[in-house]
């Protein structure tokens, strides 16, 4: 739809933590791509984007992890609004950052990226930026994000970013443009522990040399009752990017021995390429214990409880 029908008011989205309970590498593709099996959930931490009406696409960045970052063309928040924005223009855009919305037509607008979690970390923040993107800018443009092909956000956006689109728990497969409802999950909560240092996505899959496997079926995870069968089902899934992880970054093994040892921890994994660890407990009680125990431990760690998302509350 046109930018002159868009809304006025600024609109805001969450982009939840998005955490890989499993992710299973099946196979690569001939262009290079990797194809994954991976359980995917959200927790309920995360940034947050605000986006209001503009000339231009702009983005500004505040957060304790604004730092981090830099509000340039290749910042996946833009090129989210971009992908979007070019669904109406019918044009690639152009501008100081992506495109002028006076010279194409196309629709503009201020997004402010308060960046809560850490970058580069596993956990689907970028991601999980560009979904909530794809959100607001619908929002305030009048143009369903649906519109845009999985296969496509997957391949120009990234493998993570139609999951979290949905923000529900799914099974993802293909290189992320596949998803599939996940059974109804146990109510469960995490603590999320990074000791950081980013760790580059492109690394780890290249030292994944050839270290694959087949997941266990489905609806192993179905009909679940409880966190501690939770764990019991999901001991039987992997991370395949564990070893290569561990290989570029030995600290992580510290975070898993770390909660492993933590009074209440059912299971403790690596989420997706790293460096970012979960331990998965009852309960927000339990998980609060273990946190602020490991906080107390290892200062210089990013550490969080936060409880996975019932699928009413997951959505961005």
């Amino acid at each position: 739809m046109a930018a002159s029908a868009a809304r006025t008011e600024a609109i805001v989205a969450t982009a939840p933590a998005k955490i890989n309970f499993s992710l299973h590498i099946c196979g690569r593709r001939a262009d290079g791509y990797h194809l994954l099996d991976s359980l995917v959930v959200f927790a309920g931490i995360g940034d947050r984007i605000t986006v209001s009406p503009a000339d231009e696409l702009r983005l500004t960045i505040e957060g304790p992890f604004a730092g981090a970052l830099a509000a340039q063309p290749d910042n996946l928040a833009l090129r989210a609004a971009r992908l979007l924005a070019d669904t109406s223009s019918g044009a690639p855009a152009k501008s100081r950052y992506l495109f002028d919305a006076r010279l194409t037509g196309a629709p503009g607008a201020h997004i402010v990226l308060e960046k809560n979690l850490p970058v580069a970390s596993g956990i689907g923040g970028g991601s999980a930026d560009a979904a909530a993107t794809l959100v607001a800018c619908g929002r305030l443009w009048n143009i369903d994000p649906m519109r845009l092909a999985d296969r496509e956000i997957a391949a120009k956006l990234g493998a993570d970013v139609p999951v979290c689109l949905r923000g529900v728990p799914a099974f993802m497969s293909g290189i992320g443009e596949t998803i599939t409802p996940a059974p109804r999950l146990p109510q469960v909560s995490l603590v999320l522990v990074n000791p950081g240092g980013p760790l580059a996505t492109k690394a780890v899959f290249a030292a994944l040399r050839g270290r694959m496997s087949k997941a266990p079926p489905r609806d192993s995870v179905a009909g679940l009752t409880d966190a501690a069968a939770l764990a019991a089902a999901l001991a039987h899934f992997r991370n395949d990017l564990t070893a290569p992880a561990l290989e570029l970054l030995p600290a992580i093994g510290s975070v898993l021995a770390a909660l492993e040892q933590t009074p209440g921890c059912l299971l403790a994994r690596l989420s997706g390429s790293g460096p970012t660890c979960f331990g998965l407990f009852a309960d927000e009680a339990a998980a609060g214990r273990a946190a602020a125990a490991l906080t107390a431990n290892k200062p210089g760690w990013w550490i969080a409880a936060a409880p996975v998302l019932a699928p009413r509350q997951a959505g961005v």
